[in-house]
Order: C-alpha cells, then sequence, then structure tokens
C-alpha cells in the first residue's frame, strides 16, 4: 500500500501506522533527511518483518510500506489457512470409517463425531448420536455410503435427524449416488457441472445445493507420477465416456472405441486413434462386470498398446467381479494390466481389492475435505 503526506519541519520522521493489529517495535526512527532513499526495517510482535521505504525524490514524500517476502508455497499456505477457517463435525457410516479419517487428517477444521449403530430385536436401526447438544449452531456434514443396499435404510435416519438438531449447515457428502452413476462434464452457460449429468442434478429439491466434483483430477496427478507419463495415451470404451472425460483430458493423445454389431455379436472396434507402442489407459465412469473393460484391453493389444491401464472413479464389482482382472508384469497387455485404479468412493471393494495388483485406491479424501470448506 502506499501513503502520500506533504514534507514537514520537525526533524523526526517515523515510520507511518499499519494497518495491521500488531503494533511495531524496535524501529529506528530518523532525525533527518537529504533527499536520499533510506529504508527502515520493523519488527511486528508476530516476528515477521516489514520495509519501510521513504522516496524524496520530488515532494511531496512517498512512504511506502512493504510486506516482507514470502515463498510461493508458504504463501498458498497461508492463505489457505486462513480462507479455510470453516470448521466441521463430520459424521459417518461404518463403511466409511477409512475415508472419514483420511478426510478428517487433510484439515485441523475437520473434527470427527462418531455415532452408534445398533438394532432393535426386530433388525430396525437404533442408533444413538453422542453429545446431540454440542452441535448446535455447528456446521455438520454426514459421510455416506449408497454403495451397498443394505446399509442405506438405516443412513436415512441419520440423515434426516442431524438438520433437525439445530445445526448451523448440513451437508451430505455422496462419494457414490447410484441414481446418477455416469460422472458428466457439461456446459451450462459460461459453468460448468461435474459428477452427474444434467438431469440428475435436478432429482435434488430447491433447499438443496449440490456441488459436484470430479475423480479425474486425482487420475492426472497420477499418470504425472509414471516414469512413462510422456508417452501415455487415453481410450474411451465408447462415444459415451468420450463425452464425459474427454475435455478434462484433451492434453493426452485419444483413442475412441465403439462397439459394432457382426451377426449377433457386438465387437469392440478402435473408432479413432492409434495405440501402437502406447501406454493405453481405459477410462469411464464405473466397472461392474467389467465385459466392456476386458474386450477395449483386447482390441488394444491387438493393435500394439504397449501397457494397457484402466480408471473408473466407481469400483463397484459386484460377485467380486474384480478378480477377472489380472496384473500384466510386462510385455502381456494382452491378458493383463499394469495399473488399476480407482476410488474409495465404493469402500467394500477398496477391502477385497487392497495390496492386490494391479488395483490401486486413489483417495478422495483430499478434494471432499477442500469441498467441505466451501
Amino acid at each position: 500500500m502506499s501513503a502520500t503526506t506533504p514534507p514537514s519541519p520537525p526533524q523526526r520522521l517515523a515510520a507511518p501506522p499499519s494497518h495491521s493489529s500488531n503494533k511495531l517495535r524496535n524501529s529506528t526512527p530518523i532525525r533527518s533527511f537529504n533527499r536520499k532513499d533510506f529504508s527502515i526495517r520493523c519488527e511486528f510482535e508476530n516476528s515477521q518483518r516489514w520495509t519501510v521505504r521513504c522516496v524524496s525524490g520530488t515532494d511531496p514524500i512517498h512512504i511506502i510500506l512493504k510486506p516482507p517476502s514470502i515463498p510461493m508455497a508458504s504463501a498458498a499456505v497461508l492463505g489457505s489457512s486462513r480462507k479455510n477457517s470453516k470448521r466441521v463435525c463430520l459424521f459417518y457410516c461404518n463403511e466409511m470409517k477409512d475415508l472419514a479419517e483420511r478426510i478428517a487428517s487433510q484439515s485441523d477444521a475437520i473434527e470427527l463425531r462418531s455415532i452408534t449403530w445398533r438394532t432393535f430385536e426386530d433388525g430396525f436401526p437404533n442408533l444413538f448420536i453422542s453429545n446431540a447438544h454440542g452441535i448446535r449452531g455447528q456446521h455438520v456434514a454426514f459421510l455416506a455410503s449408497f454403495s451397498s443396499p443394505g446399509v442405506i435404510f438405516e443412513q436415512l435416519s441419520v440423515i434426516y435427524a442431524l438438520p433437525k438438531l439445530f445445526v448451523s449447515s448440513f451437508t451430505l457428502v455422496l462419494p457414490f449416488f447410484p441414481t446418477g452413476t455416469s460422472e458428466r462434464m457439461e456446459d451450462e452457460g459460461v459453468h460448468q457441472i461435474r459428477g452427474f449429468a444434467k438431469k440428475e442434478r435436478f432429482y435434488f429439491g430447491d433447499n438443496i445445493l449440490p456441488c459436484f466434483e470430479s475423480g479425474i483430477p486425482l487420475l492426472l496427478n497420477r499418470l504425472q507420477q509414471l516414469p512413462d507419463s510422456d508417452n501415455i495415451s487415453i481410450a474411451f470404451p465408447d462415444d459415451g465416456a468420450w463425452k464425459r472425460f474427454h475435455k478434462q483430458l484433451q492434453h493426452f493423445p485419444m483413442i475412441v472405441c465403439a462397439k459394432v454389431r457382426e451377426g449377433d455379436q457386438r465387437i469392440v472396434r478402435i473408432k479413432e486413434g492409434n495405440p501402437a507402442g502406447r501406454h493405453v489407459v481405459i477410462v469411464d465412469d464405473l466397472v461392474q462386470s467389467g465385459g466392456t473393460l476386458t474386450e477395449c484391453q483386447k482390441v488394444l493389444a491387438k493393435h500394439g498398446a504397449q501397457k494397457i491401464s484402466a480408471y473408473v472413479t466407481h469400483g463397484i464389482f459386484p460377485n467380486r467381479s474384480w478378480q477377472r482382472f489380472s496384473h500384466d508384469k510386462g510385455g502381456s497387455p494382452e491378458n493383463g494390466m499394469t495399473y488399476f485404479w480407482i476410488t474409495d468412493s465404493c469402500p467394500q471393494t477398496v477391502k477385497e481389492v487392497k495390496d492386490k495388483k494391479p488395483f490401486e485406491v486413489l483417495s478422495l479424501a483430499a478434494p471432499i475435505a477442500a469441498a467441505l470448506q466451501i
């Protein structure tokens, strides 16, 4: 900032007052000046150092208060810590305990709160929210798991109860929403909707503000860490996957596959792009049986792909269908995959594939923690 003051006959010239609440100490007064530049180093009570520079080349004298230089990374952390001051009480269902703990580890502003999950003798939920009065006036969030139909019903009672405890706000976190499984990205004016198709966003009532996020940034970060990151191509198993993701992955060479009918069979063919000699990563929103992915894998290998990996946001894998995917240790892309990335949106799958190659879990903890600060 800058301030302008007229030249003054008194011999003492002190540093200008700061807008900060901190008081100056150890400042050095200047008793006279001879129309040359001089500097005063001032130390605040919080140990930050500011430089006061008086430029007296022309009248009036300009006194400039220059803040201390902060490294870019430190400035980002400082700005983030100041901005993200919203404190959130995070409740969670039992299936999401591991993810909830990872989310809480991302920020001191997120406090984990537990729920006692019990049942009556007839099997109906008997749930207890401890210290319910303690969350009055607080920002409250609930991390739900809708990937297992058997636990959805008992969570509904919590979702209905928490907003009625006089909380300041209530946020429902749904990493996987089976009613709108397709992770889409469509233009709507100058804004973009990530997470679901436009029609699904209106599934929610007018008193709910949906915030849609994508797991693709997690994939991008992981691809940058690979030793062959400069030799990666992205493959889409069909036109639908291309429409959902191509804008976020447009800086990669792309391959688009399609299913064509030959007699009574539907065969996967390469519609455009060349996989020869490339590490090809197949990208889709979710996987169930994995049939489409394996067919796509075979045709990519047939056309010369050096390595084949896959990414899906939601690894559903009913009936342990993940077992059909083998690990390619090198040289057999038609039979196995180098990597198979999923997120932890479906906790049961995460437990089953933990430490089993080619599977690797990309955690949603960081983006969820950031979204809770909105």
